[in-house]
C-alpha cells in the first residue's frame, strides 16, 4: 500500500505530461508554420483574434503547453505553481468548449485540441479535461509542501521561455501582407480553349463561309445568368466568363487527389465539361507535379500562403473545397469530407442543368 502511495503521484504526473506533450506537438502536425496557421483561423479567429495578435498568442499557448508537459516531471513549484497553472489553462479551454457547444453544438468539428493528428469533438475535449482536471485535483492533495531551492525560480522560467522560443524557431512569423505566391500555369489544352474563345461570338448561319468552319466551333447560344464578380478574378483572370470548376486543394491532401482524379474521369467522358481551375495552398508545393500526375490531367492553378487560403475557402471551411460557377455565379460549393464533402454523382447533374433548372432550384 505505502508502494502504491508512492508511485501514484508520478504516474499521474506522467499521464498528464503526456498529454501535454502530445497536445503540443499534434499542433504542430503534419509542418509547423501550417498547422499553427490552420490552428489560428480555425480557432483563433472566430474567438475575435485579429490578425496581428493571432500568431504571437498561438506559439506562446502552444509553447506554454509544452513548457507544462516538461515542467509536470521535475519538483520545482510543483504545487505552487505548476499544478495551478495546468489546471487554469484547462479550465478556461473546458469554459470556451462548454460555450461553444451549448450555442453550436458539440457531435461535430474539430475542437484544436490535438491538432489534426487527433481530430476530437468538443464534447469528447470536455470530457477527457474533465478527467484530467480530476487528476490534478487529486495530484495537487498528494504532492507535499516543499520549501523551493534558489535556483528552483530559473530552472522554471528557463524551461518555459526555450519552450516558447523553440515555436517561434519551428513556425517563423511570416508578413500579413504575404497574399499569394503569383505561379499561375496554363496547360497547353487551355491554351487551346482560350484561342477558340477568342473567336468572333457570332457566326452568320447563312454566310457561304458557314460551310468552311467546323461545326464544333459554332456556339449554340443558351440563356445564362447576368455575369456577376466571384471575387476570384485576381486568381484567374477568366473565372467569370461561361462555367467554371473552381478547387481548393492541398497538393499532400489525399482527398484532394482523389476529388481531382474523379473531376478528370468525368472531363473525359464530357467533351462540354466546364473549364477546372485550382487554388492550391502553398504547403508542400512540390508535390503539385505528383498531384497532377495522381490526378491524370494538368489544370491552370494559382499557389497562395496557408492563411489567405483559409480566408478565400471561407470561415468553417475544409479542403478538398470545389465550386461550380457560372458567369461568376456559384451555384454549389462542396468542401471538407463530412456532411458537404464532393458527390460526384448530383455535381454531374448540377453541370447538366440549364439555367432556368439552376434558377428554379435556388
Amino acid at each position: 500500500m505505502e508502494k502504491l502511495k508512492n508511485y501514484l503521484p508520478w504516474t499521474i504526473r506522467v499521464i498528464i505530461s503526456f498529454l501535454f506533450l502530445l497536445s503540443a506537438v499534434a499542433k504542430l502536425y503534419p509542418s509547423p508554420y501550417f498547422a499553427i496557421s490552420t490552428f489560428e483561423v480555425k480557432q483563433l479567429y472566430p474567438l475575435g483574434f485579429s490578425e496581428e495578435i493571432a500568431p504571437y498568442f498561438s506559439r506562446i499557448l502552444i509553447g506554454v503547453e509544452l513548457a507544462l508537459g516538461i515542467l509536470l516531471l521535475q519538483g520545482n513549484f510543483l504545487k505552487k505553481l505548476i499544478i495551478p497553472a495546468t489546471l487554469a489553462m484547462l479550465l478556461v479551454f473546458t469554459t470556451h468548449l462548454s460555450i461553444e457547444t451549448f450555442i453550436n453544438g458539440g457531435n461535430s468539428g474539430n475542437c484544436g485540441c490535438f491538432g489534426s493528428l487527433l481530430p476530437m469533438t468538443p464534447i469528447e475535449a470536455i470530457i477527457k479535461n474533465g478527467v484530467v482536471m480530476l487528476l490534478l485535483g487529486y495530484l495537487f492533495m498528494l504532492v507535499p509542501n516543499q520549501s523551493e531551492t534558489k535556483n528552483a525560480i530559473w530552472i522554471v522560467s528557463t524551461v518555459t521561455v526555450t519552450s516558447i522560443l523553440v515555436l517561434f524557431m519551428l513556425a517563423p512569423m511570416q508578413p500579413i501582407a504575404a497574399e499569394s505566391t503569383t505561379t499561375e500555369s496554363t496547360p497547353i489544352e487551355e491554351t487551346l480553349q482560350i484561342q477558340i474563345n477568342k473567336l468572333p461570338e457570332k457566326v452568320s448561319v447563312d454566310s457561304a463561309a458557314t460551310t468552311k468552319i467546323p461545326k464544333e466551333l459554332v456556339e449554340i447560344k443558351e440563356e445564362a445568368p447576368n455575369k456577376k464578380k466571384s471575387g476570384y478574378a485576381s486568381y484567374f483572370s477568366s473565372i467569370d466568363n461561361g462555367k467554371k470548376i473552381l478547387c481548393f486543394f492541398v497538393p499532400g491532401c489525399d482527398h484532394c487527389r482523389e476529388v481531382a482524379k474523379e473531376l478528370t474521369e468525368m472531363k473525359a467522358k464530357d467533351k462540354n465539361f466546364p473549364e477546372i481551375k485550382i487554388i492550391f495552398m502553398n504547403e508542400e508545393a512540390d508535390l503539385i507535379p505528383n498531384f497532377f500526375q495522381f490526378a491524370g490531367a494538368e489544370y491552370p492553378y494559382t499557389i497562395i500562403e496557408v492563411i489567405p487560403f483559409w480566408k478565400v475557402l471561407g470561415t468553417g471551411k475544409d479542403t478538398p473545397g470545389i465550386k461550380y460557377l457560372w458567369n461568376g455565379n456559384e451555384y454549389v460549393f462542396y468542401y471538407g469530407i463530412e456532411n458537404n464533402k464532393f458527390d460526384a454523382i448530383a455535381f454531374k447533374k448540377i453541370i447538366k442543368k440549364s439555367y432556368s433548372e439552376l434558377n428554379n432550384n435556388k
